[in-house]
């Protein structure tokens, strides 16, 4: 009986102590990173266990058993039990909306759970172009974001978010890095950076307050991880070259036109000797490489990041050289359970040695008759000999003012080098379960040196080969050597507080609060201009100490430019609730309060509130098991914006005054001559906004569709005195209204077709209708702006601006040629043709249309297959206006381009499209205005990863070549319909005229891993 009920009871324990074996391992994802909270389950053993924080875990279970491991946002895997250890990989499933987190002001949110418009790039997004600025890698990948960058080295990309929203304030995104607001990240290497977030909404802004109605850019940099100590490299290097170039008259074609101009009094010969294409002797092949580095890791209770990159590149206008240098540190330390520091710090260097870019205008003005050196050695100039040909002797004088390029590109030296240096700390506390605090620190000091010295005497002998050093005026200025500095510094110290807890299951609530201090240090900037200087750079300064006496030089200083601009200071409060009930209804409501230090006492606080709601409807009973719908989330938001970067008041004076009046003498005092708006402050943008974000068919299909309308009404301008005032000045004062209105639609189809091929295709299309909405009845002072540098000017911003867009060109509107003697026609303001002589300067004008689209757009397509990938990415606009500035310079003898001097207007000619050549200023016409729209192929790269053993010194390499700016189609007949100009939309914005052409590029490199 005994020896029965022992064997029965060995039956019954024997399932158990098979089970009961301990099996061990971790789970990671595809980086090697633990995965917390995975599930891993053994059916046969009837046994579960949960990963640890750092993704290992303990199941009993047996050998060879099967188990099943699964993870939301992960693909589930079941693998057999091992009585070693196991390393457990989990890849990223499809459904990436319910795992994606968004980086929000102060904080984070999961992407399904946000209210507002977001849009997230992560790494692969900014570092898949190879450029120099992270938002030149951006452009056509945002809906509702316009990107106009040039290619110019060192040049900072123009961002505009949702349309233009101020006249004459400030238009460029706050930026946010690692925490630290800052004006360009142009010292940035674009390897460092992990996500990029473009918010553009009012919920999404408003807790940036007066700084936001431009948008906010929040970039995060890489930190430490895994539990291993990697090693990556990335080595490029490419060319580049024009995308475009003008095709202009060779010598022939110049003459014949020339020759043909009524009334000339230029004529030249057949047959001339010279045939100069000025393009190609200013500029090269342009070449450029990069190399980064960085050390990254984590242990138990540290993360560190160590990176280092150099950037060289030699542009394609000769002579114009940058370079920069970047280093950067961040490293997290896990002080106690609840207590964590975060620090980083980036130190950049740049190095650039500029070249005008006027003489892109000059080489296109240029004559091809004249030589880049005559044979006297001289540099060739317009001059004209006695055999109509050109020449060192110029008995007939010149033909032309426009100088030698290559003689400009020469004598101009300048170099220029700054500095900036980033750093912050970061304090979270976790002071109970659901409740933070965290203190952040961040501060960025940035300097400046530049010289440039003018060889005054020897460009003035270059200028006229008939100039003899004996005649140059022994009182003038042998050279003019200039130095600059600049430098400020600016710090940023924040406080806040974020306490989340779910209750009862159905009420998952986030508060957010807290305070903040943003610091503009004094700006300081130096110019000092001095004359005469030794030609040895070694003795540029004001005190020469290579004479044995010491001679001080400060008697030669012929100008000095020293100031400093104000200190400004920005005092803030802040609040944030974010709720959701049952996991599908979301609210949320932010306010911040500022006060700044730019304005008067009673104007300088202001608040900034925002809600958002949101509803994820697939989550209700009536579509949760519909096939094919995956989810469907409805939102809508409504805010105010601020933005404190305008103009502000200047009380101006006039001193020194001494005059007669009725015989008797009027003393020196002092007369103010303009007057201040006690009133003025930031302008103000309200916005409404409704959304839609969907995925569909299995989460292949993606997308959101957006509607803004948005609104300045306190737009600042400046306002004329009133005449009896005596005051001569203008005054800036709240008088206008800017409204944008638009919609955005972003698409994107991903699918696997098995394990070694997926492909994706994506698009993005947005509207935005701008316009000045109105004025308050007060008499403007005209901005009046577009200069072509020829007497003639293009944009206006007055009471007729009223309905226009901001920026809109304001020229005669063409009316074609006067088929019996050639010339150009235009309408004037009763649509009557007149010849230019006739036009009214105040009436016939007209608005023609503005260098603001109303249609942005992008395409992104790509595979991978096996080893390989592939991708295409593109970029177009539609519905702006450019004007062609170069092509708008002739007036007395510069060349044309080719396409003109093959058809213009002759007697044997009168159906020519072009009207005939002609000696005298052209006003500024539609018949230079061209369309600005284009579509673009901004990348293309295929890339190849060797197949190598994770085990092996270098476990990751993969090749890749890329295409940058390949292909363009475009209406403009200029070298770039992208034309930021100075950025001022009433400036030189969308005019072609001393513009840096847009480069096509092509590059080699590869990424290692150790």
């Amino acid at each position: 009986m005994k020896n029965f009920i022992f064997s029965f009871l060995a039956l019954l324990l024997l399932p158990a102590y098979m089970s009961g074996q301990s099996i061990k391992g971790k789970v990671v994802d595809s980086n090697g990173v633990g995965i917390p909270g995975a599930i891993i389950g053994a059916a046969d053993s009837r046994t579960s266990a949960d990963a640890d924080f750092d993704g290992n875990f303990t199941i009993n279970a047996k050998v060879g058993e099967l188990l099943k491991v699964s993870m939301l946002g992960f693909d589930a895997v079941t693998v057999p039990a091992t009585a070693a250890p196991m390393t457990i990989t989990l890849k990223e499933s499809g459904d990436t909306v319910l795992k994606d987190v968004v980086v929000i002001g102060y904080g984070t949110r999961k992407k399904i759970d946000n209210t507002s418009a977001i849009t997230s790039l992560k790494a692969e997004d900014v570092t898949k172009t190879k450029v120099l600025n992270a938002s030149q890698a951006i452009q056509g990948k945002a809906a509702g974001v316009q990107v106009t960058s040039s290619d110019a080295p060192g040049s900072t990309p123009s961002v505009v978010i949702r349309g233009l929203g101020t006249a004459l304030g400030g238009r460029n995104p706050l930026y946010i890095v690692d925490g630290m607001p800052t004006e360009n990240i142009n010292n940035i290497n674009t390897n460092d950076i992990t996500s990029y977030e473009i918010l553009k909404d009012a919920s999404a802004l408003a807790i940036y307050g007066t700084r936001a109605a431009n948008g906010v850019i929040i970039i995060t940099t890489k930190k430490g991880k895994g539990d291993k100590v990697t090693v990556e490299v990335e080595s490029f290097a490419g060319f580049r070259k024009p995308l475009k170039t003008m095709k202009m008259a060779n010598s022939d074609q110049y003459v014949a036109y020339t020759n043909a101009a009524p009334g000339t009094i230029n004529y030249f010969a057949a047959n001339q000797p010279y045939n100069t294409n000025w393009f190609d002797e200013i500029t090269r092949t342009g070449s450029y490489s990069q190399n980064n580095v960085s050390i990254s890791g984590a242990s138990e209770n540290v993360k560190y990041f160590f990176s280092a990159g150099n950037y060289e590149e030699k542009a394609v206008l000769n002579g114009l050289d940058y370079s920069r240098i970047n280093f950067r540190n961040n490293n997290e330390y896990k002080i106690s359970k609840r207590v964590t520091l975060n620090q980083n710090f980036s130190f950049t260097s740049a190095n650039s040695s500029p070249k005008p870019l006027s003489a892109f205008t000059n080489a296109y003005k240029q004559s091809p008759i004249v030589p880049v050196y005559f044979s006297t050695g001289q540099y060739g100039v317009s001059f004209r000999n006695s055999d109509d040909v050109a020449g060192p002797t110029g008995e007939k004088g010149a033909f032309n003012n426009v100088g030698n390029p290559v003689s400009q590109l020469n004598f101009y030296d300048e170099q220029q080098r700054s500095i900036t240096l980033q750093g912050g700390l970061r304090l979270d506390y976790e002071i109970i379960d659901g409740l933070k605090f965290t203190s952040q620190f961040n501060g960025e000091f940035y300097t400046w040196k530049q010289y440039n010295f003018e060889d005054t005497k020897n460009i003035w002998l270059a200028a006229d080969p008939t100039r003899t050093e004996d005649k140059y005026l022994s009182t003038a200025n042998t050279n003019l050597l200039t130095r600059g500095r600049e430098q400020y510094f600016n710090w940023n110290l924040t406080n806040y507080f974020t306490y989340n807890k779910v209750f009862a299951s159905i009420h998952d609530v986030e508060l957010t609060g807290g305070m903040e201090v943003s610091v503009k240090g004094p700006r300081e900037k130096l110019s000092i201009v001095r004359k005469n200087v030794n030609p040895n750079s070694n003795y540029w300064s004001l005190y020469n100490e290579k004479d044995a006496k010491g001679v001080d030089y400060a008697g030669n200083v012929v100008n000095l430019y020293d100031i400093k601009f104000n200190e400004s200071r920005l005092a803030s409060y802040f609040g944030r609730f974010q709720y959701k009930l049952m996991d599908r209804y979301l609210l949320t409501g932010t306010i911040r309060r500022d006060g700044s230090s730019n304005f008067a006492k009673d104007y300088r606080w202001g608040t900034f509130p925002s809600f958002g709601a949101g509803w994820i409807v697939t989550k209700e009973n009536f579509l949760s098991d519909v096939k094919g719908v995956d989810m469907i989330k409805l939102r809508g938001s409504w805010g105010k914006l601020g933005n404190q970067n305008v103009p502000l008041n200047n009380q101006a004076y006039n001193s020194g005054l001494n005059s007669y009046l009725g015989g008797s003498i009027l003393y020196e005092g002092t007369t103010i001559s303009s007057q201040i708006d006690p009133s003025l402050s930031w302008e103000i943008t309200e916005e409404a906004s409704v959304g839609i974000d969907f995925q569909l068919l299995n989460n292949r299909l993606s997308g959101s569709f957006d509607y803004y309308d948005k609104n300045t009404n306190n737009v600042i301008l400046n306002t004329k005195p009133y005449p009896t005032s005596g005051i001569t000045l203008a005054t800036p004062a709240h008088v206008g209204e800017v409204s944008n209105k638009g919609y955005e639609i972003a698409l994107r189809w991903d699918d696997k077709i098995n394990d070694q091929f997926s492909y994706w295709v994506g698009g993005n299309f947005s509207h935005n209708q701008n316009k000045l909405a109105g004025l308050k009845d007060l008499e403007l002072s005209p901005v009046i702006g577009g200069n072509l540098g020829n007497g003639q000017n293009t944009k206006i911003l007055d009471k007729t601006s009223v309905g226009q867009p901001l920026g809109s060109f304001y020229i005669y509107e063409y009316a074609g040629i006067d088929p019996a003697n050639g010339d150009m026609l235009y309408y004037d303001a009763s649509g009557a043709k007149v010849v230019q002589d006739d036009l009214d300067l105040t009436k016939d004008r007209k608005y023609v249309g503005s260098i603001l689209p109303k249609v942005n757009y992008g395409v992104t397509l790509g595979l991978n297959y096996k080893n390989f990938d592939f991708s295409v990415d593109g970029y177009g606009t539609g519905g702006a206006k450019v004007y062609n500035g170069k092509k708008a310079q002739r007036f007395s003898g510069e060349n044309i381009e080719a396409s003109l001097a093959r058809d213009f207007w002759t007697l044997a000619n009168a159906d020519a499209s072009n009207p005939a050549p002609f000696n005298q200023v052209p006003v500024a016409s539609t018949y230079y205005l061209e369309s600005g729209d284009f579509f673009r192929i901004n990348n293309i790269t295929l890339g190849y990863k060797l197949p190598l053993n994770e085990t092996s010194f270098v476990n990751y390499c993969r090749i890749y070549v890329n295409a940058i700016n390949p292909f363009i189609t475009q209406k403009f007949s200029g070298f770039s319909p992208e034309l930021n100009g100075d950025g001022n939309p009433y400036g030189t914005q969308g005019v072609e005229l001393d513009a840096y052409p847009t480069l096509r590029s092509f590059v080699i490199g590869a990424n290692l891993k150790f």
